[in-house]
């Protein structure tokens, strides 16, 4: 079954939870991407059917083996991207939001090479006085 942007949307902010809290439910996911509870139950239903997340009886959400990979790789290249924009001196919130939409769609052989530029050797170049 193939994942589209918002399935891995979610699975991202599922990783990105569970990383803050001992357990994920689907309210706060809700809470967290600022989508309604029925749009969030939808979705969390849909990734289960599709093996990339399971639901224990307390209604705790965890990431499948495929889900977790899934999401590592989303949250990767969104947080490298939103560092590799801002050392090219985008602001940190537009550098985010690049990133956000970025991530789902570039190549990895794209994404390899711009994480191959260590961030500490690129120099922004200065505006023309």
């Amino acid at each position: 079954m193939s994942i589209q942007e918002s399935g891995e949307m979610y699975l991202e902010s599922i990783l990105i939870l569970s990383k803050k809290k001992s357990y994920v439910r689907s309210v706060d996911v809700s809470e967290y991407m600022n989508y309604s509870k029925p749009s969030v139950s939808r979705a969390v239903n849909l990734l289960r059917d599709g093996g990339y997340l399971n639901i224990d009886q307390s209604g705790h959400l965890t990431l499948t083996e495929l889900g977790r990979e899934i999401a590592e790789k989303i949250y990767d290249r969104h947080t490298y991207i939103s560092a590799f924009f801002v050392a090219l001196g985008v602001d940190p919130e537009t550098a985010t939001e690049d990133a956000c939409r970025i991530e789902h769609v570039i190549s990895d052989a794209s994404f390899q090479a711009i994480k191959n530029i260590p961030l500490d050797k690129i120099r922004v170049k200065e505006a023309d006085a």
